[in-house]
């Protein structure tokens, strides 16, 4: 099995949120399973400097206002997984995130850039790049790689299966219709039944409508996109597609997020040993300030700072928290109206609440080993991983009802402790009272329960949310794609 991915960014090298770490992950399991995988990528710098052992694959020559695209092939660093990178400097070698200048305008010139990764894509499901080599099956992740499925679709003698996964159905590529002739495609592409978005074009809907399967990171986040809820003005293309929309949920890589042997921390632990995770804490205490108090509950919070992400929520639910004796650190990024908000919470309470503006890889993994419970309060969520690996690493998630989320975490309630199945905290409104309802039931049990805790933390530790589950799902949905075929 042939399977090329497609995407716009890979862990460790380009990281802006989960995608990354799936597609760092993902391509591992399933070799590991047999499967024949590359990647396709663009060239941006911190992948194109990174890369081993890169050769030339082909001459592209002109395309979508670069006047020089090369076609390289190389191998990861770490995994040595092999990748095509599309190396054209016009396009992608420059400065900021790979959608977004360093002020956070998106490039002007987003619909070339990434139209030319679907291109590219499709060219090599075509067999016509690189004649040594051509996938079976062509799998497009999020927006920026799902002009793929159309270039695919307008060649009928392709004859790879598409496949499209949706991480995030929020962020859909949209862009003027009357940029719509520089995708180079048939004038049928720019209808209600194929790219028109509301009188502009949506790359999100060219993967809906064109992948022969649809994919989302989770099996309830598959089932609510195709609501007025959460569908963001698709839910009409998705239940159009039926039975060719399904949620697989994302893994865990476990060798990046392991407490056995996480060498970031102050003490590595293990489900029958975790005297190291309270070194964490204190350690994780120390180093943000905060006061030394090993029976202060220590709530931890890894995010992106967005509505999205319910860190409005959090800020509501606070004082409640500070006033029981608990403590926040906090480390992430985004709406400066959420920054300041808690800048300003750990000026007033510097002992209680920490915050690290920024994204820190390494500091993500103390926050997580230190922490006694993990705060992710999403409005949605398509999957979440932070709740996983807070799992792995026995901080118990406390979380709002949808998407991922209701997938992995299993709410401790009299039914659940007395069953012993219970991992984590859960809530349903997205309000500021739900979520400090919850957190005073989750302080309520680490302060007088410490052995029930210990018993939830040992059950988290235990849950089974590795890569190599979701690469075999991934693997039968390929092979029936194939053979269907």
């Amino acid at each position: 099995m042939k399977v090329l991915h497609v995407a716009a960014e890979v862990f460790p090298l380009v990281k802006t949120g989960g995608l990354a770490d799936v597609v760092g992950a993902l391509p591992q399991a399933l070799i590991a399973q047999g499967a024949d995988v590359r990647l396709l990528l663009p060239g941006l710098p911190a992948i194109a400097d990174a890369v081993l052992s890169s050769k030339k694959v082909c001459e592209i020559g002109s395309v979508f206002g670069a006047g020089r695209v090369t076609l390289r092939r190389a191998q990861l660093p770490y995994s040595h997984v092999p990748v095509y990178v599309i190396d054209a400097p016009y396009l992608y070698r420059r400065g900021g995130s790979p959608y977004q200048a360093s002020d956070g305008t998106e490039w002007a010139d987003n619909l070339q850039r990434f139209a030319l990764l679907g291109w590219i894509a499709a060219h090599l499901a075509a067999g016509e790049l690189d004649t040594t080599w051509t996938p079976d099956v062509v799998h497009a992740h999020d927006w920026h790689a799902a002009m793929a499925c159309a270039y695919m679709d307008s060649h009928p003698p392709t004859t790879a299966a598409s496949v499209f996964t949706v991480h995030n159905l929020a962020f859909q590529g949209i862009f003027p219709q009357t940029d719509f002739h520089l995708l180079g495609l048939q004038s049928r592409f720019m209808a209600p039944q194929a790219l028109e978005f509301h009188s502009q074009l949506s790359f999100m809907k060219a993967g809906l409508k064109f992948a022969d399967r649809v994919t989302t990171v989770s099996p309830t986040y598959a089932a609510e996109i195709a609501t007025p809820e959460f569908g963001c003005g698709l839910e009409g293309v998705i239940r159009g597609r039926g039975k060719d929309v399904s949620g697989i949920l994302n893994g865990v890589d476990g060798v990046v997020w392991n407490p056995e042997k996480d060498l970031g921390l102050a003490r590595c632990y293990t489900i029958e040993e975790l005297d190291g995770k309270a070194l964490c804490k204190r350690a994780l205490q120390e180093e943000m300030k905060l006061e030394v108090r090993s029976d202060a509950p220590l709530f931890g919070v890894v995010s992106r700072l967005t509505s999205q992400k319910g860190l409005d929520l959090v800020l509501a639910a606070l004082p409640a928290v500070l006033k029981r004796g608990g403590q926040l650190v906090l480390q992430g990024n985004g709406e400066p109206t959420l920054e300041e908000a808690f800048r300003a919470a750990a000026l007033q309470f510097p002992r209680q609440v920490a915050v690290k503006i920024a994204y820190d890889e390494a500091l993500a993994h103390r926050i997580i080993a230190g922490a006694d419970a993990l705060l992710v309060p999403s409005r949605f969520e398509p999957c979440g991983l932070t709740q996983l690996y807070a799992l792995r690493y026995g901080t118990l998630p406390v979380v709002r009802h949808v998407g991922g989320l209701v997938d992995t975490v299993v709410d401790a309630n009299d039914a659940t402790l007395t069953a012993d199945k219970a991992t984590g905290f859960m809530f349903d409104a997205a309000t500021g009272a739900a979520l400090e309802q919850t957190l005073e039931r989750t302080m309520t049990l680490y302060e007088k329960s410490p052995a029930q805790w210990q018993q939830m933390m040992r059950r988290a530790m235990r849950q089974e949310f590795s890569w190599d589950v979701a690469a075999k799902s991934y693997l039968d949905l390929y092979q029936g794609l194939v053979k269907a075929a």
